[in-house]
């Protein structure tokens, strides 16, 4: 067996001059990616070292497996919200019963992600469409700033949905603990005027505006570190609650035990986690390959981020994905390839080894600032407009789901979300749009009355369907093709053009062939054109096509021209090929 098989692709295809950009954008990424780790790990109801763990091996998982030269992976606000809505009715938050739930939903998550990847099922990033992944987003970004409120304040709060927060936190206003709050709020304004105001001013004093957004981005630690140097001058550990000891060193590699009553009950969990985390890795990695002209490989993500979270579990961490704020990071950064990753994983092990008691006078009322300005910039507002404005189906189905996110949990959420997705579809798909049409004046084209000046031939009607034909559609067609012919009570041909038509399912088959019993009593002949091959190897399997009163058509221009002379009869060469 070769050993260029054991080899990831882009290793056997790097190329020296890459080195500085991938270690430059390595750095900046490690920079962002220590205080996400402890602020991540926190909002899952953790440890904050065990996001140190989950940011580690994922990244080497990821690089070996994976397509995308400058995803990050590790973890993310979103799937942390997710594993502590899980666990939550398991065990009590930071429990040994807890961590080992979260090490389990990793484990799963990454056995579902690697079998899907095996079977080749990227096809499944379309499960949800991307108006119901923005609801869900957007409602958990809600719901993680309104959870963040306690810590941030220093009060108690207690609920599992966005609106039971709230309350409680608002019945707890006022034990509000002013040194903690200060300290919180202050980091919060900080940080948002950072986000708004850093990158055009470091512009203005005359960085370039690459390496202005690249400092920008790293606000979140440089506040970090300020918090922390002046805890250790004032001893603010004194009078609010901090980061505590880390352990140092690197995390054990070992199995997660087998608890099959847990892992039954976390099932459905790590499989909605996997999906979730694998959508949104794919928009994000797509949305950077796309401005960087690469491809990507959606069953080789699924495998990669499998690997990332598998590795994850055997080191103590939790699930992960790709994370947009340190993907861009990279991408900003110079990153080239995978190298970057591999790279950060050995930064972030340094930081294991050596500085992880850095981090323990940290003030929790920081942590909740940082993951509070990062999930506001998850809220899709403009997302929602867009949507209204253009197709207010899609807008009802992100509106639902945000509402569910909030109103009802995570899980609530997104079983809304998958349902409002496919009850879209249906719903499209079962009010087809049907145009009456004719033919532009001196052209062998035919188009909507309504839209264009066309001609049309007394006694023929033509019916153009513009989506396949099946159970929940076919009740809608037939109403609108007797609707037609009350329109036109002269027509004595009916075409039906099927062009767009690419499957009639059994349902409809037996409606179209009641139709034509139909008008065929009513002197009706009913034709079909512009059939697609496929469709028509199926109808020919059929009695249709033997009990058709008309003919098939290869063109509705063929068709107009046989029926205005009447030439109806007789086998036309080009009438039943398509």
């Amino acid at each position: 067996m070769r050993l260029s098989k054991f080899i990831p692709h882009w290793l056997e295809g790097y190329q020296r001059h890459w080195l500085a950009g991938d270690a430059i954008a390595a750095l900046v990424a490690t920079m962002m990616l220590v205080p996400q780790a402890l602020a991540y790990a926190a909002l899952a109801g953790l440890p904050p070292h065990i996001g140190l763990y989950a940011s580690l091996l994922p990244l080497l998982g990821y690089a070996l497996f994976g397509s995308s030269p400058v995803l990050s992976v590790g973890p993310v606000a979103i799937l942390a919200l997710m594993t502590a809505s899980a666990l939550a009715p398991i065990a009590a938050p930071g429990s040994a019963e807890y961590i080992v739930g979260a090490i389990l939903l990793a484990a799963l998550s990454g056995i579902f992600l690697v079998i899907m990847g095996m079977l080749r099922l990227g096809a499944l990033a379309n499960l949800l469409s991307h108006p119901v992944i923005h609801g869900f987003v957007s409602g958990a970004a809600i719901l993680i700033i309104v959870g963040q409120l306690s810590p941030l304040l220093g009060i108690g709060s207690d609920g599992h949905t966005a609106l039971q927060l709230f309350i409680s936190t608002v019945e707890h206003l006022p034990a509000i603990a002013p040194q903690t709050a200060a300290v919180g709020l202050g980091a919060v304004l900080i940080l948002v005027t950072a986000k708004l105001t850093l990158a055009p001013l470091l512009h203005k004093l005359g960085l370039g505006e690459h390496m202005a957004n690249l400092l920008a981005r790293l606000a979140p630690m440089l506040v970090v570190l300020l918090a922390i140097a002046l805890t250790e001058i004032f001893h603010w550990e004194r009078q609010m609650a901090v980061v505590g000891p880390i352990p140092a060193g690197l995390p054990k590699m070992q199995l997660p035990p087998l608890d099959w009553n847990l892992i039954y009950r976390l099932s459905l969990p790590a499989l909605i986690i996997a999906l979730l985390g694998f959508v949104e890795s794919l928009s994000i990695a797509h949305a950077i390959a796309l401005r960087r002209g690469e491809r990507l490989n959606a069953d080789a993500e699924l495998r990669g981020l499998g690997a990332a979270n598998l590795l994850s579990a055997l080191s103590g961490g939790f699930a992960v994905t790709g994370s947009f704020a340190r993907t861009a990071i990279n991408d900003e950064g110079g990153a080239m390839s995978p190298l970057s990753g591999v790279i950060t994983a050995a930064l972030m092990a340094l930081v294991l080894l050596f500085i992880t008691g850095l981090f323990a006078a940290l003030p929790l009322s920081v942590l909740a600032a940082t993951i509070i300005v990062a999930s506001a910039s998850l809220v899709d507002l403009r997302g929602f407009l867009h949507n209204w404005r253009y197709d207010r189906t899609d807008a009802t189905a992100m509106a639902g789901t945000f509402l569910g996110v909030l109103l009802f949990g995570v899980e609530a959420g997104i079983g809304l979300g998958i349902g409002l997705s496919f009850a879209t579809l249906i719903w499209r798909s079962s009010r087809p749009h049907i145009a009456v049409v004719g033919r532009v004046p001196g052209t062998e084209h035919f188009r909507n009355v309504l839209r264009h000046t066309v001609e049309t031939q007394p006694g023929i009607l033509f019916l153009r369907i513009d989506e396949s034909l099946f159970f929940s559609n076919i009740s809608a067609v037939e109403e609108r093709l007797l609707s037609e012919l009350k329109r036109h009570p002269d027509t004595r041909e009916l075409v039906m053009i099927l062009s767009s038509v690419s499957r009639i399912d059994g349902t409809a088959l037996e409606r179209l062939q009641q139709v034509n019993r139909d008008l065929r009593g009513r002197k009706i002949r009913l034709h079909l054109s512009e059939v697609k091959g496929p469709v028509l190897d199926r109808l020919g399997r059929s009695h249709l096509l033997e009990e058709l009163s008309g003919r098939v058509f290869l063109s509705s221009y063929i068709a107009e021209l046989a029926l205005r002379h009447g030439n109806v009869g007789g086998e036309d060469p080009l009438a039943e090929s398509a």
